[in-house]
Order: C-alpha cells, then structure tokens, then sequence
C-alpha cells in the first residue's frame, strides 16, 4: 500500500469518528510514520501513539501549545495486516484508541470500553 493510501484511510477513519468526538479534536496532527523512533520507544509492533496533553487536562493558557499528535505506524500495520481488509481495520483501531487517550482514557479505560 503507498503512504498515500494508507494517509487516507487514516483520513477516513478520523471522518467515521462520532461528531461529538471529532468536534473536540483541537489542535491534534495525525501522522502516518514508517516505524517509532526512539523517542516514541522504538517498539516495531506499535500501531499508534499519542504524544502531547489530554484534552481534560488543558487549561486556558493551551491556546499557544504546539499541537498533540497521534502517530499511526505503517510498517507495523503492513507486516501485520496481509489483506486490505485486515490493514484498514488495523489502521481504525489505533486511531480510536489514540483518540482515547487524548479525550483523557487511559490503557484500562479504553480496554473496559472495548477500545484496548
């Protein structure tokens, strides 16, 4: 699949959101990156990352802030995922589980709402 493709179906899966959801998505970035780097911990089987202040926890000075970012790792996905089907499943996943975090959920909370 091209990073093309693949940025779209993260496009796409970020639209399915619910519009209470993504009407909430302030200064959040989704990137498609090939692998995480070290910073992002290095671990070749993580689909996604979120990387900045949980929504609930941004007070009023978060206006200036650098924006949060939600990370999706194509190569991960693509070793993993050998149909187009399963890739596209395997790129929602991450994105509403990193949008998760961001509304404030942590790994227990997503994963007692079925979202882990």
């Amino acid at each position: 699949m091209t990073r093309g493709e693949f940025e779209k179906i993260v496009h796409e899966a970020v639209e399915r959101l619910p519009a209470p959801i993504r009407d909430r998505l302030e200064n959040v970035e989704f990137i498609v990156a090939e692998s995480p780097n070290r910073r992002q911990s290095g671990q070749d089987e993580l689909y996604g990352l979120y990387e900045g202040t949980p929504f609930p926890d941004r007070g009023a000075d978060f206006q200036l802030a650098m924006p949060d970012r939600i990370t999706i790792f194509k190569r991960a996905i693509e070793r993993d995922c050998p149909t187009h089907e399963e890739m596209i499943k395997c790129i929602q996943d991450p994105v509403v589980h990193e949008v998760g975090h961001f509304l404030g959920l942590d790994d227990d909370e997503l994963e007692a709402r079925g979202l882990g």
